[in-house]
């Protein structure tokens, strides 16, 4: 995920400004470099947590989440 994503994106539940907490950066040699690999976005409002996972931010709200996950997706 590229850090200047957080200027566009909001909380998708009560439209808060997410926080980043990356726990894992490509390297500068990577053709990603300086991109979040995975992490946590995390609203500064509701509180609420989306993962970060290969790059990827999951935005969906958080019954939608727990549906995909039961689901086996």
């Amino acid at each position: 995920m590229k850090t200047d994503l957080l200027d566009i994106i909001a909380c998708p539940v009560c439209k808060g400004p997410l926080t980043l907490h990356g726990d894992s950066v490509a390297p500068d040699d990577a053709p990603d470099a300086g991109e979040v690999l995975t992490g946590t976005l995390t609203c500064s409002e509701c509180n609420e947590r989306y993962p970060i996972a290969e790059g990827i931010p999951n935005l969906l709200p958080p019954d939608m989440r727990d549906a995909e996950a039961g689901a086996g997706r």
